[in-house]
């Protein structure tokens, strides 16, 4: 019987149709959809010895003299940090120049490398440099929205295949973040705690939806999953703000989004997916009522018209069967 759910957060709704229901392990991508890729591309812009056809690193990390991890300014931003953020009207109609700072984050020098297949080390390294950019992008007054984010493969809209992230940051926070951060406040003053965190105590009562819990974070396939396999990564001690977390934390982090990777890698034969972290505001980075988390989503299907027309999503595949079969997944 297919069923709504609601998040506990942003009061969306989502439809579990398990009349159309699929078992997990039907969403395992096929093998020869997936090209070998090699260590080093003369053609890429990322790969060491091509470090003139981007801008100069704006962080970098090294390792016996050469560049293990580098941040350059996007050389194709959809937005420029030259521009200014005056609003301007047209008539009844509300414009501004589209200032914002878009950076690249080039995770390692091996072409071939995701987050799933990456040395630890590696892996450290990214996180770390994504607290770093985080840091000295919210001490830009005009900057109200950091978000870190990466696209993994075609389906997931990335144009580069050399691993890498992107941190674009802007002066404008849109109703789509705006909102679960009204709901969150107004739960916190309602019954005078975190919502999310409410939510995880829950998730660690019920037990059904969660794939892995270490020292610092749960990793679990939340109850009103909007699509198959949408994984997300919560710190137990509460944060608003990604950069508010310890040292300790962020190399536990590192550990358990690789670690999560590899069981969507494995288990699915490697799928296309978006990752983002969700951090409060810069304006709010110190609030009771908001909750940092990261979460990622596979790209196993396409939203369709009722989705775009309603914002309801349909998801074929129960979250409960999603986290088991995670579960399972062998990843040492």
């Amino acid at each position: 019987m297919p069923e709504f759910r609601q998040n506990m957060v942003s009061k969306e709704w989502v439809i579990i149709a398990t009349e159309r229901a699929k078992r997990p392990d039907q969403f395992l991508q096929k093998k020869e959809e997936k090209k070998s890729t090699p260590p080093h591309r003369e053609d890429c812009p990322f790969c060491p010895g091509n470090e003139s056809k981007t801008p100069a690193s704006l962080f970098s990390i090294e390792k016996n003299g050469a560049w293990t991890l580098r941040v350059v300014p996007n050389k194709f931003a959809a937005l420029q940090s030259h521009l200014t953020t005056e609003r301007k009207h047209e008539g009844r109609f509300l414009k501004a120049d589209g200032f914002g700072i878009a950076e690249v984050i080039i995770e390692t020098p091996y072409h071939n490398r995701t987050i799933a297949t990456m040395d630890p080390e590696e892996v450290k390294n990214t996180v770390m440099a994504y607290k770093e950019r985080y840091i000295a992008l919210s001490k830009i007054g005009q900057i109200d929205l950091i978000t870190i984010f990466r696209n993994y493969g075609e389906k997931a809209g990335t144009s580069l295949e050399h691993p890498h992230s992107q941190i674009i940051a802007t002066p404008i926070v849109p109703p789509h973040v705006r909102n679960p951060l009204y709901q969150s406040q107004l739960a916190c003053d309602a019954f005078g705690d975190c919502i999310y965190c409410g939510m995880m105590d829950e998730e660690r009562r019920q037990q059904a939806r969660v794939v892995e819990e270490t020292r610092y974070f749960i990793v679990l396939c939340p109850f009103a999953s909007r699509s198959p396999f949408e994984t997300r990564i919560y710190p137990k001690i509460h944060h608003s703000s990604f950069t508010s977390i310890s040292d300790e934390e962020l190399m536990e982090f590192a550990s358990v989004l690789q670690d999560t990777l590899k069981r969507l890698c494995v288990g699915l034969n490697d799928p296309d997916y978006n990752y983002i972290i969700r951090s409060a505001p810069v304006e709010d980075s110190d609030v009771k009522y908001h909750h940092w988390y990261a979460v990622i989503v596979p790209k196993l299907t396409t939203p369709a018209g009722f989705e775009i027309g309603t914002g309801i999503y349909i998801n074929a595949t129960l979250p409960e069967q999603c986290a088991e079969f995670l579960r399972g997944v062998a990843i040492q």
